[in-house]
């Protein structure tokens, strides 16, 4: 079955995979399920769901858009690497930065980037909302996938990307209820949807969309407290 991800790859994304490539994602996929048995980090375990509905999934974000092009991205809330990890194999170029506040998850990261041999990936252990605060127009890209609700990520994220740059939020088939929903959020924090990708995996592996959303113009004062965003969001 790895082979046939490796092939869906290369046709899909119309992208030559290096030896190099190939077998960081075999150490990955192991790594992840060893270490998977004495920490909680998902609950995908088949060796197929695993290359399809994490990998894959990951890098369906070439589909939406060039990367050759983007120097650096900021992952909200990666959990085991996902998406920023195989992004990162596949376009090495890449300076990733990932934010989790669970520090088991930034302890999995550090040994998978060991095992890996990946350099140019900052892991920040903190609360996105507080990091956020310290590093608005920072990144050409931020990224959040099964994070949470489009209205709470955007006041995490936006304030983080660069202006002119993009917000990518990785969401399943209620998109165009999520989008309806952040109207307010998208006015107040100046983003403008530019483009909605939307792709089924293959071998029936399920639905997802992406989200991007251009940052227009710079908005002081977000993101808020966390218990704010929760109490007054953005909606």
């Amino acid at each position: 079955m790895f082979n046939t991800f490796i092939d869906s790859i290369q046709k899909d994304f119309d992208i030559k995979l290096s030896e190099q490539q190939i077998n960081q994602f075999i150490v990955y996929y192991e790594t992840l399920i060893e270490y998977n048995q004495k920490v909680n980090l998902t609950r995908i375990t088949e060796e197929n769901e695993v290359y399809y509905k994490h990998f894959y999934d990951s890098l369906t974000l070439i589909g939406a858009m060039d990367l050759n092009d983007v120097e650096t991205i900021c992952d909200m809330g990666a959990g085991a690497g996902f998406p920023s990890i195989p992004l990162k194999i596949l376009f090495p170029h890449l300076k990733i930065t990932i934010i989790d506040s669970l520090g088991k998850r930034i302890k999995f990261l550090q040994y998978l980037l060991e095992q890996l041999s990946i350099s140019d990936v900052e892991l920040i252990y903190d609360r996105i909302e507080i990091y956020a605060k310290d590093n608005v127009n920072k990144f050409d890209i931020v990224t959040a996938r099964a994070l949470g609700s489009l209205t709470l990520i955007l006041e995490l994220g936006l304030p983080m990307v660069k202006e002119g740059k993009i917000f990518v939020a990785y969401k399943g088939s209620n998109f165009q209820e999520e989008i309806d929903e952040a109207k307010k959020a998208f006015k107040i924090l100046n983003g403008k949807i530019i483009k909605i990708n939307e792709i089924e995996l293959p071998l029936e592996m399920g639905f997802r969309s992406h989200i991007l959303i251009k940052k227009m113009k710079h908005v002081n004062g977000y993101p808020r407290t966390f218990a704010a965003m929760k109490k007054h969001p953005l909606s």
